[in-house]
Parts: structure tokens; sequence; C-alpha cells
């Protein structure tokens, strides 16, 4: 989402934009899927007892969105700086971090809710990359190895928590919560409001400072031929030590693969790493083939990455309209569902006008999906115009 500003026109690096518009689509299937889908409300696609493939990997394909996300926009923040001095890339990445953890807290909790009350706060990926990007704001003066050597001593080493024990009540365990463990965390706001935190800020802090890194490699002055033998190798070695690292079950996911019930569900546990907080072994997933994926579409262009690259221009617009659209449409069919006003707000439920007894089936979710997707390509498409021929300063805020 976070689309910082990138050269135009030929000197725009459109594999960046191709992988960012495909992974803004994937994302919104599990958007879709905690709106519409029959278990979405409580259901868990990764319970070994309970799952089914399609719907463990309904989820888990979506496992690579917020990575990508943070890895591109580091790469981005590096691609922002050419143009701009240090001041000055940091004033920018800290004022632009604030205003999205702002908009995280205002305007899309908002589109998740739909309560005007905001009895809840929920901090997502949006509060991940905000943060990040105000840390990558501080840092950014630093020498470019430190940057790296930080970037990778949280990327590798954040899981040796797991081998800690760390306090369980007071200021010090909220403080830990927030940046280094949350996975669903409550921070109660007196008595009728709360922050629900997904997403523990310093691990994800530590990818955007390696895309930030990786940033170097999108240089004018760096060969395209050797870029992309620097990515796929990069790439395919993340992924060959997330297996091996993986099948030893020593380090790096709080949660070990074991022998399931057949073969498929062994697969299934092998690929099921823990995203909240995100580990080493989760990380290393979804970033090896990201990026392998990065060198692969360097130069590919057809109608399908055109498409892609519409998305992929404007992510920021696309993520807040995708979720008040995916929310209004669940108002319509929590209407024509047969509920009454009397049950907007239903026990149990997290979100207004989505009963822990309404939803689809993974079909109907599907469907659902690509209706919101094709009714934003339009929209995008306008809005990615409108940015390359107007050059207002607050765009580089969207």
């Amino acid at each position: 989402m976070a689309n910082l500003y990138e050269p135009s026109g030929k000197q725009r690096i459109e594999s960046i934009d191709i992988l960012r518009g495909a992974v803004m689509l994937i994302m919104a299937i599990d958007h879709c899927r905690d709106f519409f889908h029959h278990a979405g409300a409580l259901g868990d696609p990764t319970n070994m007892a309970t799952t089914t493939p399609f719907f463990f990997f309904t989820r888990w394909i979506t496992h690579f969105c917020a990575p990508t996300f943070l890895f591109l926009s580091g790469i981005s923040a590096f691609l922002a700086g050419t143009r701009r001095t240090k001041a000055e890339l940091s004033a920018f990445l800290i004022k632009r971090g604030l205003w999205i953890i702002l908009v995280e807290l205002v305007l899309l909790t908002f589109a998740l809710t739909f309560n005007p009350f905001y009895n809840s706060f929920i901090l997502q990926v949006l509060w991940a990359i905000g943060f990040s990007m105000v840390i990558l704001g501080l840092v950014v003066r630093a020498p470019l190895a430190v940057i790296g050597i930080l970037g990778a001593l949280i990327f590798f080493g954040h899981d040796i928590l797991d081998f800690v024990t760390l306090p369980k009540a007071g200021a010090a365990a909220i403080l830990i919560k927030i940046f280094l463990t949350a996975q669903g965390t409550v921070i109660p706001l007196g008595k009728t409001h709360f922050i629900f935190d997904l997403y523990a800020v310093i691990p994800w802090t530590g990818v955007m400072l390696l895309g930030y890194v990786f940033g170097t490699l999108f240089q004018k002055t760096i060969n395209p031929q050797q870029r992309k033998k620097i990515l796929l190798i990069t790439g395919l070695s993340v992924t060959a030590f997330y297996i091996i690292l993986r099948f030893t079950n020593l380090y790096g996911d709080p949660n070990p693969w074991a022998v399931q019930r057949n073969g498929v569900y062994t697969v299934l546990s092998f690929l099921n790493t823990s995203k909240y907080p995100p580990s080493l072994l989760y990380l290393c997933m979804t970033l090896g083939p990201a990026i392998t994926l990065l060198a692969l579409i360097e130069h590919t262009k057809n109608k399908f990455t055109a498409i892609l690259t519409v998305y992929g221009n404007v992510p920021f617009f696309y993520y807040v309209l995708h979720f008040y659209l995916i929310h209004l449409i669940t108002v319509v069919l929590f209407f024509a569902s047969g509920y009454t006003v009397h049950q907007i707000n239903s026990p149990g439920a997290f979100f207004l006008f989505r009963p822990v007894d309404f939803g689809y089936s993974l079909g109907i979710v599907y469907l659902i999906w690509f209706l919101v997707i094709t009714s934003l390509y339009l929209p995008c498409r306008w809005f990615s115009k409108y940015k390359k021929t107007h050059n207002q300063w607050w765009l580089s805020y969207l």
C-alpha cells in the first residue's frame, strides 16, 4: 500500500508495480473470506483438525501479501530517495508513516467495523507499514550497511523471543506485545473502548529495512541482467533456507510441523507458519518466492501484467476503497438474507452487519472477490492517470 513516489514513465520499474498489483488482488481474497464465508467470523483455516485443503490454501495464498507490501515499500522508499536529500527523505518518510497510521486508526477502522463510535481501533498492516516507515525515516541517514545489518538482525533474530520468558502483566508486557509479539492483542482504553493489535511492528520493520537495502538494485546504474541474477539467487536461496530450517523444527517458528493423518495434511502442517507475529520461517516462506517472482517478471509485458500494473500503481487508494466496498456489499447481503436492523450488532460479532451465522460457501466468496476487484479497476485506472498528470504535493501521500 505504501507506494512512494517513483520516477514516472520509462524510468519506472514495472516489475515492482506488477508484483504489488498481484498481491493487492490476492489480499482481497482473505478480506472477502472474513466478511462473506460462513466460517469467516470464527473458523480457523489453519487448524489441521478442522480445515480442508481448499480452505487452508484460501488463507495461505494471502500470506504472501503483507511481507511483499513491506518489502516493496522499502524498495520504493529507496527509489523515493534518489530525488531527495537524506534530510528530505527522512522528513517525508516520518510524515507519511504517521499519516498512514492515522488512516489506519480512522478510515480503516471505520471501514472494518462501520461503528461511528469507534469502540474499537484495529491495527493491521497499515499500522505496520506506517510504523516501519517512521523507523526507516529515523535511521535513513545512517550508512546503508548499518541499515542492512539492523534489518538482518531483526529479520533473523526476533524469533529468539520464543525461548525467553517475557513479562505477562504491566506496562512492559503491553509494550512487548505491541512491538514484538502481538497476535490479536487487546489493549483496553477504558470500559467501552479498546485497541485490537494484530501486527507486532518490529519484525515487520526488519522487512522494510531489508527492502530499502534491496532498492539499490533498482538504480539506473545497475545492469538489469545483473539485478535479475541477484534477485533470482536471493529468492531461491531464501526459499531453500526456509525448507531446510523448517524441516529441522529447531528455530524460526513457534509452531513446529508434524506428521498428520495423511500426506496432504502433513504438507499443510509444513506450510502452516506463524503470521502473528511473523516468524522467520513465515517471512522466508513468503519473501523467497516473491523475490524470485520479482526477478522473473522484470521484462514481462502482456495484457494481464498491464491490468496488474493499474492496481499496483495506486495500492493505497485501492486498499482503502476495497474495504469500504466489501463492507457495503456485506450490508446489502445482510438485509437481502433476511436480517433486520435489530441484528446489526449481533452477539459475538466483531463487525456490524456481520452476524456469526452469516455467510456463504467458498465458491460464492470467490465470486464476490472477483466482483470486488473488477469493480475497482476503472476507479484505480482513473486515479493512476490522475497521479501521472498532476503534481500536487498531497498525491505523494496517497
